[in-house]
């Protein structure tokens, strides 16, 4: 029987089994054993599916960043964008990351633990910049001067300490993440200009070493 795999390429084949692998980790970490029982549950031979993640964890969870960078851009198209202020598009897109993480906490709590190492860091700065640069494209920035980037830096900022949280909250409907990431929007004034700046004693730049220590002890 035909699978749905067979025309695929390696890279295509690692997102579309992506999100089984996701669910897998909850039992087996982002390991091995998770894609192959990914593998199973999609039909595809396990030893295939040992080829397509050959980085590891950070393969396995780079392409499921990805799968979620592709549904937020299906979900949320330009128009429907469009009809809302800045702040709001920017507000949604990250609600919308919020939603699909919240379904995989335990997996999201294993992959960012791992994201932490120090091996790690270098690119799990870059999958929270690329997926920042995503949402203020579809926000509609345009900015090509020292804004493009410092925009970037604050929203990887906000949302890599806003994950840090969900990965705890036990709130109904994850209220308490909502509440704390609208207080780190908030903190940056006029955030839909993005005008980089110091507040309140502590710089909205996406920092790898905050990154840690929120993950350890999320601010409230």
């Amino acid at each position: 029987m035909a699978n749905a795999y067979d025309e695929m390429t390696l890279e295509e084949m690692a997102q579309a089994l992506a999100p089984a692998v996701a669910d897998a980790a909850v039992f087996d970490g982002w390991t091995e054993k998770a894609v192959a029982a990914a593998a199973l549950q999609e039909g595809l031979d396990p030893e295939v599916a040992r080829l397509v993640y050959p980085g590891g964890a950070m393969d396995m969870i780079a392409a499921w960043i990805a799968t979620i960078d592709r549904a937020m851009a299906e979900a949320l198209p330009a128009d429907m964008l469009a009809q809302m202020g800045f702040s709001a598009r920017i507000r949604t897109l990250l609600v919308f990351r919020i939603e699909h993480l919240a379904e995989r906490r335990e997996s999201l709590r294993r992959a960012l633990t791992l994201m932490a190492r120090p091996a790690n860091l270098p690119r799990t700065a870059r999958l929270g910049w690329r997926s920042a640069d995503l949402m203020w494209r579809m926000a509609g920035d345009t900015a090509t001067d020292f804004n493009h980037y410092s925009k970037r830096a604050i929203l990887a900022s906000v949302y890599a300490s806003t994950l840090a949280v969900l990965v705890d909250d036990d709130s109904a409907g994850q209220a308490e993440t909502y509440a704390f990431m609208d207080r780190r929007l908030q903190d940056v004034a006029r955030f839909g200009k993005a005008k980089a700046r110091a507040t309140g004693g502590e710089r909205e730049h996406f920092s790898v070493a905050r990154l840690l220590g929120r993950l350890r002890y999320p601010a409230a």
